[in-house]
């Protein structure tokens, strides 16, 4: 079978000039929407030129009004989802389990520390079985000394897991690994580990970053038994079609934000490298299903995606 490689060298890793450049390559943008905002300025060109200023005060109003709600409201409004997966040939013992999943907390850009405090919150009156962090947890170094005191009240019976993100990578992926250490956070990176809960063995997996990480989905999959169920936590989502490959039963990713602005016909706006195929909420590959949580963080600035703290519910089919 064959195997993605992404190796980057960390040693050697350079943090990117500017990380959040939304640059063609890093990022790719949605032809509808693009279509959509030239059709929308040629419309409001067109109605101020007939109606004058009544019309210009009118289309700037509601774009004020639109701008605000993006950059204000919704980045500092997230929301709890609750999500069912069913799955045929569940172990009994795991029907039921519950798995809360934070992801892209992103800390130091704005309303990153409050979200992150309601979503602790969240996690704390859920109380989830297991805990998966899936990457990106600061965007700027200095943040790195913010992730203990903001996630310590965390906890799970059967463990905190994480994998790292690519912003992880670039801000120094082992001062976060060290941070979290005394909290009980475990990184799976490229390994895993085997679970027991109520009587049954289930496998929860991790991988290295793809972007600039040495993600090696072979080796963090080598030790989960033939016919276990597998739980694996992929920073980019688009890695599920090797996970697919592999026998996984469940990804979990972050990484694009919904595409930070989202509504129907038009899709996501912009999505990042490796999050093009699988851009928000479930998928399905095969047997396998991935969820793409839209990120407790990241840049402030969404619509029709707003923040997300999520719990998992496994249920046989």
């Amino acid at each position: 079978m064959a195997t993605t490689s992404h190796k980057a060298g960390n040693k050697n890793l350079k943090r990117p000039e500017n990380p959040f450049a939304p640059l063609p390559g890093r990022v790719r943008y949605s032809a509808r929407w693009l279509g959509m905002s030239a059709g929308a300025a040629g419309l409001a060109a067109l109605a101020v030129a007939r109606g004058g200023r009544r019309a210009a005060a009118v289309i700037g109003a509601a774009g004020l009004a639109g701008a605000a709600y993006a950059t204000m409201y919704e980045p500092s409004h997230p929301k709890l989802e609750r999500v069912s997966l069913r799955f045929h040939g569940l172990p009994l013992a795991l029907d039921g389990m519950r798995i809360g999943q934070l992801s892209d907390l992103h800390l130091g850009h704005g309303y990153s520390v409050e979200n992150t405090r309601w979503a602790v919150a969240q996690m704390l009156a859920e109380a989830p079985d297991l805990l998966a962090l899936t990457g990106d947890l600061v965007s700027y170094t200095q943040n790195i000394a913010d992730l203990p005191g903001l996630l310590a009240p965390l906890r799970a019976p059967l463990g905190i897991y994480a994998v790292p993100g690519n912003h992880d990578h670039w801000e120094g992926m082992p001062e976060i690994a060290e941070a979290l250490r005394p909290l009980g956070v475990e990184f799976l990176v490229n390994d895993s580990r085997r679970l027991h809960w109520r009587g049954t063995d289930f496998t929860i997996a991790g991988v290295d970053d793809a972007w600039d990480g040495e993600m090696d989905m072979a080796a963090a999959l080598a030790g989960a038994p033939t016919g276990d169920f597998t739980v694996l936590l992929c920073h980019m989502p688009d890695m599920a079609d090797e996970a697919a490959q592999r026998g996984v039963d469940l990804q979990l990713s972050g990484h694009t934000h919904g595409g930070h602005l989202r509504l129907p016909l038009l899709g996501s706006f912009v999505l990042p490298r490796y999050g093009w195929r699988y851009p928000i909420g479930l998928h399905h590959i095969g047997r396998t299903q991935v969820y793409v949580s839209r990120g407790v963080g990241g840049m402030p600035l969404r619509l029709g995606c707003p923040p997300e703290a999520t719990i998992i519910t496994l249920r046989r089919a």
